[in-house]
């Protein structure tokens, strides 16, 4: 017999069926992994980036509100020669490290523009300090609150409606990140529920094709050894339990010939001893 013409076996059989949900187990749980690595990392990434961005946004605004306070303190004190210096440079510089930061979606880079207008203008006003506390018509501290500070107030608001929009954009990637997390594990669920139906139909299948036919052949054979009834289990099978079926059918019939021959040579044995006695 050639391995062509072997039947299938059931070892075979058994091992393609745990081979394949295992195979399944463990493909769902690598796309479980790959897709929440890959979800983790991009938020991540996002939430990184609109971390640093909001600490630029305040480092901006601890800029302008300590300049602001040197102006409120040269006010307070009539004192022009401890007028602050401000760094627009490193100011400027904080506003490109903070463009930098956005990503290329992000709503929150196009408050940077207004920002950065209300600033220049803050700036310009600021910069008539010279002339109005040289000026005798006009007072500085009425100048201050009245001109300056409203400037100075724009600035803030536009500070604070960038903060916000950094903070909405870091809550929004934050539940993108849990709503992620859920898709990523998502295959796990999908694995759980793919590996209990395989389990399922494996076990529907080794009771069908094994358990039963092997019960089957055990009752026949207790039939058969109990009662002397004939063995004529029979099912649907091409493996080795079919073999093992036709096995046990050919023993048992050559077993009730021999059977047979011996009842029949006993009773030919009976009827010639018979036959010598009345002779």
């Amino acid at each position: 017999m050639t391995k062509r013409d072997k039947k299938p076996s059931m070892r075979r059989k058994l091992f393609l069926s745990l081979g394949s949900i295992a195979a399944a187990l463990l493909l769902t749980c690598v796309i479980s992994i790959l897709e929440y690595q890959r979800m983790s990392n991009f938020v991540s990434e996002l939430i990184a980036s609109n971390i640093n961005s909001l600490n630029q946004s305040r480092k901006l605004a601890s800029m302008v509100e300590n300049y602001h306070l040197g102006m409120l303190a040269v006010v307070v004190e009539n004192d022009i020669s401890r007028m602050p210096d401000f760094n627009n440079g490193a100011f400027s510089a904080q506003c490109d490290t903070l463009i930098a930061s956005f990503t290329a979606s992000s709503k929150a880079r196009q408050l940077v523009g207004p920002v950065l207008q209300s600033f220049s203008d803050y700036v310009s006003t600021s910069q008539q300090f010279d002339q109005i506390f040289l000026s005798a018509d006009v007072d500085p501290g009425k100048w201050f609150f009245e001109t300056l500070q409203p400037s100075y107030n724009q600035v803030r608001d536009n500070l604070d409606s960038l903060s916000r929009a950094i903070h909405n954009e870091l809550r929004d990637n934050s539940e993108n990140f849990d709503a992620g997390f859920y898709r990523g594990v998502m295959p796990g669920f999908v694995c759980v529920g793919v590996g209990l139906l395989l389990v399922f139909l494996l076990t529907y299948f080794i009771i069908v094709f094994y358990v039963n036919p092997l019960m089957k052949m055990a009752s026949g054979i207790d039939n058969y050894r109990s009662a002397g009834k004939r063995y004529n289990v029979s099912f649907d099978g091409d493996d080795q339990i079919a073999d093992i079926n036709t096995g046990i059918t050919e023993l048992v019939e050559e077993n009730l010939e021999l059977k047979r021959r011996v009842k029949d040579l006993r009773e030919d044995r009976q009827k010639l001893f018979k036959d010598l006695q009345q002779e």
